[in-house]
């Protein structure tokens, strides 16, 4: 197989397809901030005047994450490691059960725009400072690691310069950004979610035809031992088996889309609590046409490069290109299609980096200025587009530090699992269990990063035995050059002579864990802190079942006022407790028994 670096790049076509992504984008913003009347309050800027409906926002959500990692990332997964990351699919129907009937209507119903409000009405104000400091160096690494994966891809497939094309990543999604506010970040994800799958079709399309159908592919995936996907071992450590999609990935997706503020931003935005609900199921079928897409793609990449792989014949520098090599290759002869896989790209990182940029800057304002300082609505909407610009700049800096690292998904993943863990635990502690306070909160939220933080760093510097990861074969006898791979596997192999104990058994614990270990460390510590030896520890049978029968009967019994509130107030120290949740909650009702 020819490089097809050497033999084709950007055609004209290629550029005008690839800039009209842009320009479109960048118009978005332009006409949110000035031709339909701009914003005239922070609440405008930050969540849309809370007037946006389902579908859009269900796109945006599906956007905000599912970014280039997605593009880029998950067909290599496939391609090394087999289709199991499918089992995905069941992961989501977890997610968006657990966030749309446990988390969305507290935080809708409390009309907050930072979702560490809520950790300030249930515990006290160091918690909720501490939970922002921690979403904000989440969001920055992750951030940093997404800006970073278009541009391998623009550098390998038409000669970019890879800083350039960081730094040309940050500064347009910034713009629009930073004059839009969130309805040209939410229109802008539903147009780029079109071109990501748009992008992926391509793909899909020509590998099908040239490879002879669909038939063909599977078959071929078969027989690598890609379609590995019912594997029952229950061993924490093999890094993905059934057990470590299904239970990590529901704690993971649930903190992502149940309490992370880029997505509970969104659907807060929403004109009603069902619009805001149908969000939520819309985009479960976004997730899955996405995630689909980029598995078949994996697979149509191991189909095509079956006998000659390219990262081991040294044809591409990382894995992460593996995917912009294929489009050239098997693309070139259709000018303007390759641009638009490199769109489809760009767009994933657009929709991810803007999203973060605008949950940044609202959870600055709102927990860290506005408590603090008096400013005018209009000083308050000039602060957040400064601090969008900031957090652009910022996030820029930050794929520094994302290139150093390894794979993009698995990386993306155990950023996100690390912090976003504790965080998660934390939001549980609070609404299940009504003895918890907030010594046991701050206690079980230090607990639980710490420990997350040990294992995820343990990792990096111990990466885990292959028997653990269980790489499948890649092959080169159909390549017609000589390729050291003797020597390639023999220094690979050298790294794992000297371990210690814990790189075995604690280090090597799959990635897809390190999230539901934070998640329960904090409960379990929290709750040994703030113990009380009564009824009011164990949760309310709503919380605990979110079957349709116990939903329905919550809603019949209470007023619509004050649904989900129940979880918030089991104990309120004082009458300023209540006055905070009915200025913040805009509520006119409240039930005696909810106090």
């Amino acid at each position: 197989m020819e490089n097809p670096a050497a033999a084709a790049s950007f055609t004209l076509l290629d550029y005008v397809v690839f800039v009209f992504m842009l320009v479109i984008s960048a118009g978005i913003g332009v006409y949110y901030a000035f031709i339909q009347g701009g914003q005239h309050s922070s609440r405008d800027y930050l969540v849309g005047g809370r007037s946006l409906t389902a579908v859009p926002v269900a796109l945006s959500l599906t956007a905000s994450f599912l970014s280039a990692i997605t593009v880029l990332g998950t067909p290599v997964e496939v391609y090394l490691y087999g289709a199991s990351f499918i089992l995905t699919c069941l992961t989501f129907v977890l997610m968006v059960g657990i966030s749309s009937e446990l988390f969305l209507p507290i935080f809708y119903r409390l009309g907050i725009t930072s979702t560490y409000e809520y950790l300030e009405m249930r515990f006290d104000k160091a918690i909720r400072l501490f939970g922002t400091v921690l979403f904000i160096i989440q969001t920055l690494l992750y951030t940093g690691l997404v800006i970073y994966a278009p541009a391998l891809a623009l550098n390998q497939v038409s000669g970019i310069h890879l800083w350039g094309a960081v730094i040309s990543t940050g500064v347009v999604c910034t713009f629009y950004c930073t004059l839009g506010g969130l309805k040209a970040v939410v229109w802008t994800d539903a147009f780029q979610v079109v071109i990501m799958v748009a992008g992926f079709l391509a793909v899909i399309i020509q590998s099908v035809l040239l490879q002879g159908g669909v038939s063909i592919i599977i078959s071929d995936s078969a027989q690598g031992g890609r379609l590995n996907i019912w594997d029952f071992d229950p061993n924490p450590l093999r890094r993905h088996t059934f057990w470590t999609v299904i239970i990590g990935g529901a704690f993971l997706w649930t903190s992502a889309y149940g309490i992370n503020q880029t997505q509970v931003q969104r659907y807060v935005s929403c004109k009603s609590l069902f619009h805001a609900k149908m969000s939520l199921y819309v985009n479960l079928v976004s997730l899955w046409t996405i995630n689909l897409c980029s598995i078949f793609c994996g697979l149509c990449l191991y189909s095509v490069y079956k006998n000659c792989d390219p990262w081991t014949a040294k044809r591409v520098n990382t894995q992460d290109q593996l995917m912009p090599y294929l489009v050239l290759d098997i693309l070139r002869a259709y000018p303007g299609i390759p641009g638009l896989f490199v769109a489809a790209v760009y767009s994933g990182t657009l929709s991810t980096v803007s999203s973060s940029v605008n949950a940044l800057a609202a959870v600055t304002v709102t927990d860290l200025i506005r408590p603090y300082f008096s400013f005018s609505e209009q000083q308050l909407i000039w602060t957040s587009k400064g601090l969008s610009i900031f957090y652009g700049a910022l996030c820029i800096g930050m794929a520094g530090l994302a290139s150093l690292m390894g794979g993009l998904l698995q990386a993306a993943i155990s950023i996100f699992g690390t912090i976003g863990g504790p965080v998660l635990g934390l939001f549980v502690l609070g609404i299940l269990f009504p003895c918890a306070n907030s010594k046991g909160g701050l206690a079980g939220l230090v607990s639980g990063l710490a420990i997350s933080l040990w294992v995820c760093i343990g990792a990096q510097v111990y990466h885990p035995l292959p028997a653990n990861t269980r790489p499948l074969t890649l092959k080169t006898h159909g390549c017609n050059f000589t390729i050291g791979l003797y020597i390639t596997m023999h220094s690979c192999l050298s790294v794992y002579l000297y371990r210690p104990w814990l790189a075995d058994n604690w280090y090597s614990l799959s990635y897809l864990y390190f999230c539901p270990v934070g998640t329960l460390v904090v409960i379990a510590v929290g709750l040994a802190v703030s113990f009380k030896k009564d009824s009011s520890c164990f949760p309310p049978s709503e919380a605990l079942v979110f079957g349709v029968i116990i939903s329905f009967l919550h809603r019949s019994v209470f007023p619509k006022e004050i649904q989900g509130l129940e979880f918030l107030n089991y104990k309120l120290p004082s009458i300023n407790k209540l006055s905070d949740l009915l200025r913040v909650g805009d509520i006119s009702v409240l039930h005696k028994s909810c106090f």
